[in-house]
């Protein structure tokens, strides 16, 4: 199929969702840099200051499912525009906080107006530009999603540098009205689905608590069990309630097609393993390879970098041979690279960790614009909302569960990642991709059960998609 040309009003309505997704992202990670400052500006504990971080990333984890099934009734344009008014007057509050609880609060309204943008972008590709343009469009995406990430730390310390913290949560200020300007102008009117349904609210209040102990048991020490414990049985309430739910927050049968539940899992495995590349990667360069923390931070950027500017080509070729066909590909690249981090020896130096690194990000990069574009086209317009932000919940909970089990993997590995010698930590970070590999084999056979099962009839609506929009 010819790739249809984009229009001016496709180009502002794209260019509005490449906006509503580097916002939330920068934001991700923009406070780590300068969390010393603020605990000097607000005389704090850095376990106080970390929950700036906390606050900001657990308001997305526990909201993003519930905001974009709201999305999907209540009509995603339009939620989007309250999303981005919530995240831009937050961000000013955040400036203008008097102390560092007030911070944290506003913080955490914040982090609902992320909730808000990271779930409806997405699901909003499909009524912004033409089908055989969604790859290039979720590859940009991408590269939002990335650059976002990559460009926080160093945009935060400049700034605080320069100008001061308050500086920037400001920044969102200007953006933010800009880009409500360019959703309200150029993304095309939305409407509910179809007809107005009741809002779920047990459902969601069950899911939100649920996602909470568990992002908060893999953050927390020495409450982790009785966390998990707490979230195990919430996740067998909120299964019995959306069985008996007459308009459930999720249809649980969504979950018996493969395309679904499999894309789910893939996002999940490989922000797991992306995660721990940023976990083990600064031990092992700074205490194996004895680097400076100049060249350490130069090489961490390696991979971010790579993925950001891998976005848009990636998404073209997908949009050439197809989801089905570029994301095994792109696992398989994931299984190299993690292999190669996982046998070559110290003795290779730098190169060793580079070369595999490049090739990791190349393919994440490939995995998801083939991954996201491949289930937004698989699913009914009236699911759009729900399924993207399941997605943008698999990636948090990839990363938050790459973080902690991932690093208690390196930690055990080197008993004490801090003091070990640099062959202790060589073999850590040999074990903890070897553990990273299994993963994505794990991965790569869930891919090719998904080809196999692309056969089968549609089930509640996926498979079943209006591609072109409303």
């Amino acid at each position: 199929m010819p790739r249809q040309p984009l229009n001016t009003q496709a180009r502002w309505a794209l260019t509005s969702l490449a906006l509503s997704m580097l916002m939330p992202s920068l934001d991700t990670s923009i406070a780590n840099a300068g969390l010393p400052t603020l605990a000097a500006a607000f005389d704090a504990t850095f376990q106080q200051v970390q929950w700036i971080v906390l606050a900001y990333l657990l308001a997305i984890t526990t909201l993003i499912v519930s905001v974009g099934r709201l999305g999907d009734g209540f009509g995603r344009r339009r939620l989007l525009l309250i999303g981005i008014g919530i995240f831009t007057s937050a961000s000013l509050f955040c400036a203008l906080a008097p102390g560092l609880g007030w911070l944290i609060g506003a913080r955490a309204v914040q982090g609902i107006g992320a909730a808000i943008m990271f779930a409806l972008t997405v699901a909003l590709v499909a009524d912004a530009v033409p089908k055989t343009r969604a790859g290039s469009a979720m590859g940009l995406l991408a590269t939002m999603s990335a650059t976002g990430t990559t460009l926080g730390p160093s945009l935060g310390g400049l700034l605080m540098a320069h100008v001061g913290w308050q500086s920037i949560f400001l920044l969102n200020v200007p953006l933010g009205l800009l880009n409500a300007w360019l959703v309200y102008r150029y993304l095309p009117a939305d409407r509910a689905a179809g007809p107005r349904v009741a809002f779920d609210y047990l459902g969601s209040g069950v899911l939100v608590l649920t996602l909470a102990t568990y992002a908060l048991a893999m953050t927390l020490e020495g409450f982790t069990l009785r966390l998990l414990l707490i979230s195990l049985c919430g996740a067998g309430l909120f299964i019995a309630v959306e069985m008996r739910a007459r308009a459930p927050l999720i249809r649980l049968s969504l979950f018996a097609d493969l395309r679904l539940s499999g894309s789910l899992a893939l996002t999940l495995l490989v922000t797991t393993v992306m995660m721990t590349t940023l976990v083990v990667g600064p031990f092992y360069l700074s205490r194996g390879l004895s680097l400076s923390p100049t060249v350490v931070g130069l090489v961490l950027s390696v991979g971010p970098l790579l993925a950001a500017l891998g976005g848009v080509p990636a998404g073209r070729l997908v949009d050439r041979f197809g989801a089905q066909r570029v994301v095994p590909g792109a696992l398989l690249g994931m299984v190299c690279g993690c292999g190669l981090l996982a046998l070559l020896p110290m003795s290779f130096g730098l190169p060793a960790y580079v070369l595999p690194m490049t090739v990791i990000a190349g393919s994440y990069a490939l995995f998801q614009a083939a991954n996201n574009t491949g289930l937004m086209a698989a699913v009914s317009q009236d699911q759009r909302g729900v399924v993207s932000a399941l997605l943008g919940l698999a990636r948090n909970l990839g990363l938050i569960t790459g973080a902690a089990a991932m690093g208690a993997v390196f930690a055990v590995a080197t008993g004490n990642p801090t003091q070990a010698p640099a062959a202790v930590i060589g073999s850590g970070m040999h074990i903890t991709f070897g553990v990273g590999t299994a993963l994505m084999v794990m991965a790569l056979i869930i891919s090719r059960m998904q080809i196999n099962d692309r056969g089968e009839p549609a089930r509640d609506g996926v498979g079943t998609a209006k591609t072109t929009g409303d």
